[in-house]
């Protein structure tokens, strides 16, 4: 999701089936240069599922209303007043493609609020742990594992499931 350059999607795609998605026109070009299968789309809007593994490198960094550009590279940095609002977009909607027994690949900053976006999944019915994190300049980059609560999905998943 929001694949950018498409350098990642492209590299995953020699190991497993890959699509992508992005908003950014002239991302999407540098993309398909690389091969990568990448639909124009805002985050998972018109995405249909299931999948089993969805990575996703947020714009983060909180932005002032008047700090913003009104340009492409604002919708790959700007966050919001918070720098959650894309990631609280995408929460809402990643279960909905999110197989069941799928996980997600969630890149926070430490300047967005490791806490809060965790406390954001757990709302959104995901269970998430930090598998990787690196000091950088200015902020603290982490990478989170969201997997479903299955445990609070309770009976739906005798009814979606049908292994």
């Amino acid at each position: 999701v929001g694949a950018g350059s498409g350098v990642i999607a492209a590299e995953l795609s020699h190991r497993a089936r890959v699509f992508a998605t992005e908003i950014n026109p002239h991302a999407i070009a540098s993309a398909r240069r690389l091969g990568v299968d990448i639909v124009r789309t805002d985050l998972l809007s018109g995405v249909a599922g299931p999948c089993d593994l969805v990575i996703f490198n947020p714009p983060y960094l909180p932005t002032a209303p008047g700090e913003r550009m009104d340009d492409w590279l604002e919708l790959a940095l700007d966050g919001g007043v918070t720098g959650r609002d894309v990631i609280m977009r995408f929460l809402h909607d990643v279960g909905r493609v999110l197989s069941l027994y799928g996980r997600v690949l969630l890149l926070v900053s430490s300047l967005t609020g490791i806490h809060e976006v965790q406390a954001a999944c757990t709302e959104a019915g995901f269970i998430s742990f930090v598998v990787a994190e690196r000091a950088m300049d200015d902020e603290k980059l982490f990478v989170l594992r969201l997997t479903k609560d299955i445990c609070r999905m309770g009976s739906d998943i005798v009814r979606s499931d049908p292994r």
